[in-house]
């Protein structure tokens, strides 16, 4: 002994052993879900050269080591391939898609707002910002009305910057 107190040295009870891999593993599934990275969606098997840390939601129709476990977000450890199952509000930003999806606790849905655009039930509903458009000038026929609603319309698009002033 060199000197250190028998109280000091480590021991290991029933239970503990190896309790530091237990810990690593529970810390690499919260960084993944803190992170909130899936590499992709579209994959039903699992990929060749997955990196620890790296994340997947497995689509439906799993195989391989990804068997039965359709929607759930699967995750490359050292120990191998940890599962954990999608909770409603789950959101993952999804690099080959470029956009999040998230979870409504029955199935991934593509997340509202997008790169190129909002979207509504996946129904793209207001796009990238378009060019300026003049005011109606001159014509034949001057209707009053007509161009108090088209200045109306261009103001309104303006003010919520779909098109530019």
């Amino acid at each position: 002994m060199d000197g250190t107190p028998r109280w000091a040295l480590p021991f290991l009870f029933a239970g503990q052993a190896q309790k530091e891999m237990f810990h690593n593993e529970a810390l690499v599934r919260i960084d993944a879900l803190v992170h909130g990275v899936a590499q992709s969606a579209d994959l039903a098997s699992p990929p060749v050269a997955p990196e620890i840390g790296q994340c997947w939601i497995v689509a439906e129709g799993a195989t391989g080591a990804w068997d039965g476990n359709d929607g759930a977000v699967a995750l490359w450890t050292d120990g191998g391939w940890r599962f954990i199952a999608a909770q409603a509000g789950l959101r993952l930003l999804v690099v080959d898609r470029d956009h999040a999806l998230q979870h409504d606790g029955s199935a991934w849905r593509g997340a509202a707002e997008r790169g190129d655009g909002l979207y509504i039930d996946e129904l793209k509903v207001v796009g990238t910002r378009q060019p300026g458009i003049a005011a109606p000038t001159g014509g034949e026929t001057i209707d009053a009305q007509a161009r108090n609603s088209i200045a109306l319309m261009l103001t309104a698009l303006r003010a919520h910057g779909l098109i530019h002033s």
